[in-house]
């Protein structure tokens, strides 16, 4: 068997289901998929400032380890936090992956 891909799921949280979804989909094409974590109660209130930034750091970490990253932007929604990790995902060179056909940004 061949090396798998390793790819970084990308969302905003209100795609939960959606990018679970994803994941599992993709893990049965026989990639690596790195997702996101969901805040306890999946609600980004219940961190704090600091977790939410360790989050964030390692999220980054993944997208660095990963061949590609694949963005659920469900109806084309994609934030300013998804935003920040395509742009730091093309800064690396790794593949970018849509759910939705995206023009280039």
């Amino acid at each position: 068997m061949k090396n798998a891909k390793v790819i970084t799921i990308c969302g905003s949280l209100k795609f939960r289901d959606e990018m679970m979804r994803v994941s599992e989909e993709l893990e049965l094409q026989r990639n690596c998929v790195l997702s996101v974590i969901y805040p306890v109660g999946h609600e980004k209130d219940n961190i704090t400032e600091d977790q939410a930034k360790i989050l964030f750091d390692m999220h980054k970490q993944k997208i660095r380890m990963s061949d590609a990253i694949f963005v659920v932007n469900v109806g084309g929604y994609i934030g300013s936090g998804v935003k920040s990790e395509i742009d730091y995902a093309k800064s690396l060179g790794k593949e970018i992956l849509y759910l939705e056909n995206k023009n280039e940004m």
